[in-house]
This record gives C-alpha cells, structure tokens and sequence, in this order.
C-alpha cells in the first residue's frame, strides 16, 4: 500500500512549528513588567498629562490624570489643594492650626518607604499641574473603596492577612496624627491588599496620640523601624513638613513604642506583636 506524502507545506510546518510556538509562548504568559518606586516616581514627574478630569469622592478637588511617556500609559491621582487657618470648624470640632495640603501626600508616602510600609502607600510626588504646585500620585488600577466593599458586603478571602494590614494602617494614622481617614480613602486592589491614599490632613503638632482605642496589635518591623527613627532619618520628609511636625510626629512615636512595650508586658508578645505577611 502507497504511502501518503506530506505536501512541502506540511513537512515545513512540522519543522519549525515548535520553534515557533516556543517563542510565541512569552507573549502571552509572561506577567507585565512591575514597576520599581523610582521608575514610577520618574513617570509621575516627567509624563505629558494627556486629559484631567475631577473625581467625586473627597472634598479636595482631587482630579485624576492620564499620563503617557512615549513607552506607557497610566492614571494619576492629582490633588493640589493648600489650605492653612487658625481654626477650622468641621464634623469633629474646632481645630487650632488647621492644614489641609498636598504637600502631606509627599511626605505620607516618604515616611512609609522610611517605615517599611511603603508598599501599602502608592508613589506621590511634587509636580507643577496647569501652574500649580500639586502632589501626583500614582493611580491604583482596577481598585475599589473601602466603602464600596461594605456596600457590596464583600469580605476578604484572608482575614487574618485583612486584619494585619489593617493594624499597619491603625499605627500609621495616629503615627501621622491623620484627621480625615475615612472609607474613601481606603482602596483595595484586586489581590485584598489595602493601600492608603490622601493624607491631606495629617501630620498635626500633637504629641498625644488621636485615638489610642484603635492601637491593637503591631507589626514586629514596623515597631523596631519606629524605635530607631529620629529626627535625621526624617529629612526626606522636608520641604513637605517642618521641625515642628516632625518633632511631634516622634512624640507620638515615643507614645506608640510605649503603648506596644507595654501591652507586650501585659499580654505576651504572641497576642501583641505579628510578622505581617509580604506583599
């Protein structure tokens, strides 16, 4: 019996085929590059604002930008709001030395590259916006709201990991001395991660914490990074805060190492302190 024989179409294809689809492979499996601090920070500050439109959550007149540097695309969160007054009547009462400024963006995001939680806080740099002086924060895509997950009554698939970096959270905003967290500046992206946006009211000369009830537990690094800060490992934070700010934000860091030694003392490291899990 007569064999069949292959067309040279065939025998070519069945050559080269594996070659090919070996390269092929790459293009679809491969994960998109991720992008370090630095290289997000350098987009933030030299990308063309292709279009700005403003944002319905907060009172700041935050805007959100799409930005383009002939290689990429992205959204950037743009607020440039610099307000100061003696007092300020709001929801909580009356506030002597009132701010509410862009600059705390910078330095919320500086602070927690400091502290070791700067991957729970998005990129935010100085940038000139039509003018203006601004903070330029890098967009968290494909994110949702903290008040968005209640109303959708959705609940984390890891809550031990959830409650963990929800006490990071707790520590850095009395750390800061933060007025206005709320369940708009929460995000949570798609992998359940929390990250932190919009510190515009923050960084207060209070030496007393705000809320010492929402201390509950405490990151091991976290607490060892706040022991060793001090005025000179704070220098990145300026022109953003002044001496006064920083020298209350280390009050409150003396007050918060104390309330975690203690509680340790009381309760054992175990029911205190957590390896919070990496990101």
């Amino acid at each position: 019996m007569k064999s069949l024989e292959e067309s040279p179409l065939i025998i070519t294809l069945r050559k080269f085929l594996p070659a090919l689809l070996a390269l092929a492979t790459p293009l679809f499996c491969a994960d998109a590059p991720k992008l370090t601090d630095d290289q997000m920070e350098k987009f933030l500050r030299d990308g063309k604002i292709l279009s700005m439109k403003g944002i319905n959550a907060g009172i700041t007149g935050t805007q959100r930008a799409k930005l383009i540097d002939g290689t990429m695309e992205h959204d950037a969160h743009v607020q440039c709001i610099d307000e100061s007054k003696a007092t300020f009547e709001g929801t909580q009462g009356t506030e002597m030395n009132f701010k509410d400024t862009w600059r705390y963006n910078v330095a919320a995001y500086r602070l927690g590259r400091i502290l070791g939680v700067g991957d729970m806080i998005p990129v935010s740099i100085e940038r000139k916006v039509n003018g203006n002086a601004c903070a330029v924060t890098w967009w968290l895509d494909n994110s949702m709201m903290e008040s968005d997950r209640l109303k959708k009554k959705l609940t984390a698939p890891d809550q031990d990991r959830w409650n963990r970096e929800m006490y990071v959270v707790r520590v850095f905003d009395q750390l800061i001395y933060n007025t206005d967290r709320n369940l708009t500046n929460l995000m949570i992206d798609p992998e359940w991660r929390i990250w932190m946006i919009d510190h515009t009211r923050a960084f207060r000369l209070y030496n007393t914490l705000r809320e010492t009830k929402n201390l509950v537990q405490c990151d091991r690094k976290l607490l060892e990074r706040l022991r060793t800060i001090n005025a000179e490992m704070l220098k990145p934070l300026k022109p953003y805060v002044n001496d006064a700010e920083i020298k209350g934000l280390l009050r409150r860091r003396d007050v918060i190492v104390k309330f975690f030694d203690d509680a340790v003392k009381q309760k054992g490291e175990g029911a205190v302190l957590y390896d919070r899990p990496a990101r």
